[in-house]
């Protein structure tokens, strides 16, 4: 009988132990109970972690180039290596240079593991899961083996966290908030530099098993064999970018067709022998192209940045649904490169498309051939017959694109797509369940965000096989909640709706639209996990026949400016000046012409150009401070609604911070700064600016206290503003100086400016016993509670404001009601004269700061605060 091979044999013929302290490979009689597993973080040529299962006497292992994830969405990349001793997991320290490994190993984790199945049928199958009950990693996990390439040697597996209550969306947050080691408590840092307890030959027992493998010289023929290394890096992720769809292709010779390829777009950075995949949206997805990775690397350069597309490398099926079963279940990819943004450090973006396609040719060519990476041919001229072939052949459709065109970061009409079939995306608000047995649901409720909101589009009834049901019946699962997302939803299909979460996007493909504008005859074609739902908008076709004048044209509609903002602009050239056609301060501001407010001509240029204005004014007291936002994206005639947390896709020049709120939840709150935060909110639809009355960087300190005069409809305006001057007199005799504000509504704010020192409950606390106190010794005028049933005849005085998290109407902010009146400072003298609360409006505004009148100039000088004294007086 032949002896039985040893198990440690590869291990031992890769090390030289006259050199490294590592031990020798014998294998451990297999031991019953509990098996160890141990993770040691390795930074030899590249950083990865080297995780370990204790089986057969051995340490059964895989490198895990970046490291394991909580995400269930994150499939890591783990390349089998040889199997270890026992007495390897107890290893921490530095393997000398220029031995098999070389570098610096941690202790990263250790623990024990249960097996789900067979370890030995898992093993042989590729499919081994297993619970881990570590210091660090813990709950269920996975290891899957990915069928193998022609000709490739090393096994690839994929590590994966399954779903439960260990798993997580910040997946990342393992490895990131974990950088020392589980035994000694030192950094990669520590142990390189030999600080810390010393070992005579690095190896531990007890914690982990020492990396063996160097990420990308793996391969078992050449386990030395390292990557060529080169001067450059991988270059920065860029914005790619996008075409837009038209309904026919266009004709000459100055265009380019292209297949419209059915996948995954990537850009891939490649520099230094090693490569980054990114999706559209800059996600970094290496780790689900690997074999696109490796191919790349050995790109011919120092650095380059490709674009193109990643498809499934089969003809079976429809080639996106495909791709997701390739990349679900280890299946080849290919990428087809159709651009070449940069190489060897030079931005090639504003060369002719032509150019960078030539020299993107003769980079790949110098590759030699490869299945997995393919340059995408082109054809010049002939638009609509390359499209009536690419349909004819059951293509997707075509990408035509102007040849002398520079590449632009952006959705443009140099790249038009034009389709031969209905298919985009759609974002996933909520599903009707099913009556049949074993069936998660029947059908999905989907939509898109049409300016802010998400808009029903239909419903998606077929498409789904047993894997897409069950991936999206876990993925269902985390997301439900009690309301729609959608605006609106038909009665009938909205009555017994399961509603979701809506950040799960859909590719579907489609007949058309019916006379409602629903979808017809929608099947499910897979997860579009590389776009943002917040994205997503309905896509409709342009005119067909472009050209860069029309493409450039301004609509004369669009160039219309009332005769207030025409006179701003020319007060204040600074910001005036700056516009370039429907640009204000850099912000490029779309439907430009768009009326807003009821009653008045004001488009949303004109707005944007108050606020690029006003802002000097405004910002001193509206700056800084978190806002809530109203928004009309079709003016104030349209749907409006409140917003005060920050979402995904919001412009840069809108800054964000976290806060805690009371429920104990942390939220992202916005706040601008500077003009050009006014107008990008005004590009997003917003006609109210709402503020917290304390500076965001002195949150729990307010600058501020309002009382907001809120008359019933029956008490006429002039008792309203001498209510307001007795509540001045009455904070006058206390030591609180206040300024007031005409809210553009029927009130009036008396505002005390403070010097930020006393904390919100005492803010709270002084609000209301000033207001009780003033209204109880007049009570026929005034009350300071909230029922409205009390309220007849009298003045709410609204102290409410002045606790953490409620806000005001910001000073010199537009009203979402008929004419667009203006929230306005005015001093008490000019009070006096008023006759309405809204009678200011945005030219009255502009011709009050061309005037030089500002009543509260002097406002920032004042230093006050809630002192001592005046808190003690306050009444229990």
């Amino acid at each position: 009988m032949a002896a039985r091979q040893n198990p440690l044999s590869e291990y031992n013929r890769r090390r030289d132990f006259s050199k490294t302290g590592e031990p020798q490979g014998k294998a451990a009689p297999a031991r019953n109970g509990q098996k160890r597993f141990l993770v040691q973080k390795h930074d030899a040529t590249r950083l990865h972690y080297d995780f370990r299962l204790e089986w057969g006497g051995v340490l059964k292992s895989w490198a895990v180039t970046r490291g394991p994830s909580l995400n269930p969405d994150d499939k890591r990349l783990a390349v089998r290596t040889e199997d270890h001793p026992i007495a390897y997991g107890d290893f921490e320290g530095t393997i000398p240079e220029k031995q098999y490994g070389g570098g610096t190993v941690m202790l990263w984790d250790t623990g024990w593991w249960e097996p789900d199945n067979d370890p030995e049928e898992g093993l042989q199958e590729g499919k081994l899961k297993f619970h881990l009950h570590g210091e660090r990693m813990q709950g269920g996990w996975t290891l899957v083996r990915m069928r193998p390439r022609p000709g490739e040697k090393r096994e690839n597996w994929l590590l994966i966290k399954e779903t439960d209550a260990i798993a997580s969306d910040d997946g990342d947050n393992l490895i990131e908030d974990n950088t020392t080691s589980v035994f000694t408590g030192r950094t990669m840092t520590e142990i390189a530099a030999g600080k810390g307890e010393a070992k005579k030959h690095v190896w531990q027992s007890e914690k982990s098993a020492a990396a063996n493998v160097k990420a990308g010289a793996i391969d078992e023929e050449a386990p030395r064999l390292k990557p060529r290394k080169r001067s450059g890096k991988p270059p920065g992720f860029q914005k790619p970018q996008l075409a837009t769809l038209v309904s026919q292709a266009p004709d000459g010779d100055d265009w380019l067709n292209e297949v419209k390829f059915d996948g995954y777009r990537l850009l891939v950075a490649v520099g230094g022998g090693e490569a980054r995949c990114y999706t559209r949206t800059g996600l970094d997805w290496t780790e689900k192209f690997h074999t696109i990775v490796d191919t790349l690397a050995e790109l011919d350069c120092n650095s380059a940045l490709v674009d193109g597309e990643a498809v499934a490398a089969t003809s079976e099926g429809s080639s996106f649904s495909a791709l997701q079963k390739a990349l679900k279940h280890g299946g080849d990819t290919r990428f087809y490169a159709f651009d070449l943004l940069e190489l060897n450090g030079r931005d090639l973006r504003k060369k002719p498309l032509i150019e960078r396609k030539r020299a993107l040719k003769a980079l790949l060519d110098a590759l030699g051939p490869t299945g997995t990476v393919q340059y995408s041919e082109h054809v010049r001229g002939n638009g609509a017959k390359v499209f009536a072939a690419m349909c004819k052949s059951g293509q997707e459709g075509i990408i035509a694109k102007e040849a002398d065109a520079p590449y632009q970061n952006r959705r443009t009409r140099s790249w038009l797509k034009i389709k031969c079939t209905k298919r985009q995306e759609f974002v996933i608000g909520g599903y009707s369940p099913s009556s049949k047995k074993g069936r998660a649901f029947a059908s999905l409720l989907v939509g898109t965000f049409e300016n802010g909101k998400l808009v029903y589009q239909g419903r998606i009834g077929t498409g789904f096989d047993e894997a897409r049901m069950e991936e999206l019946s876990d993925a269902f699962a985390k997301r439900r909640r009690k309301t729609p997302a959608f605006t609106a939803v038909p009665d009938d299909i909205g009555r017994d709706a399961i509603w979701l979460t809506p950040d799960l996007v859909a590719e579907v493909d489609f007949a058309e639209f019916t006379d409602d504008g629903h979808i017809r005859h929608g099947a499910f074609e897979g997860l579009r996990r590389d776009k943002e739902a917040k994205t997503v908008t309905l896509e409709r076709p342009k005119l067909a026949k472009v050209s860069k004048a029309r493409a450039e044209h301004t609509p004369d509609s669009a160039k219309r400016a009332s005769g207030k903002a025409q006179r701003a602009q020319g007060t204040t050239s600074r910001a005036a000046n700056s516009d370039a056609g429907d640009t204000v301060l850099g912000v490029r501001i779309t439907h430009p012409e768009r009326e807003l407010f009821e009653g008045e001509p004001i488009t949303k240029l004109d707005l944007a150009r108050y606020y690029a204005v006003v802002a000097e004014k405004m910002l001193p007291f509206a700056g800084d401070h978190l806002l809530s936002l109203m928004r009309c994206p079709q003016g104030s005639r349209g749907q409006c609604f409140y917003q005060k947390h920050a979402s995904d896709g919001f412009p840069e020049e809108i800054h964000e911070t976290p806060v805690k709120e009371s429920s104990g939840d942390t939220e992202n709150y916005m706040y601008v700064r500077d003009a050009n935060g006014l107008v990008a909110a005004v590009q997003m639809g917003t006609l109210e600016f709402h503020i917290w009355g304390s500076p965001a960087d002195k949150l729990e300190t307010p600058d501020r206290l309002v009382f907001d005069l809120d008359p019933d409809p029956s008490v006429g305006f002039s008792v309203v503003k001498n209510a307001a001057i007795s509540l001045r007199d009455a904070l006058d005799e206390i030591g609180l100086k206040s300024v007031p504000m005409v809210t553009g509504g029927k009130g009036v704010h008396v505002i005390v400016p403070l010097t930020p020192r006393a904390p919100w409950e005492d803010a709270k606390r002084f609000a209301k016993a000033f207001a009780q106190g003033f209204a109880d010794r007049d009570p026929d005028n005034f009350i300071a509670t909230m029922s409205k049933a009390k309220r007849k005849g009298r003045i709410f005085i609204d102290w409410l404001r002045n606790e953490r998290g409620a806000t005001a109407i910001a000073p010199y902010s537009t009203r979402a009601r008929p004419g667009g009146p203006v929230a306005t400072p005015v001093s008490w003298s000019e009070l006096s004269d008023l006759d309405a609360a809204n009678g200011f409006h945005i030219s009255d505004i502009l011709g009050r700061i061309e005037s030089g009148i500002d009543p509260w100039s002097d406002l920032g000088d004042t230093r006050q605060s809630l002192t001592k004294k005046i808190l003690d007086a306050l009444p229990d």
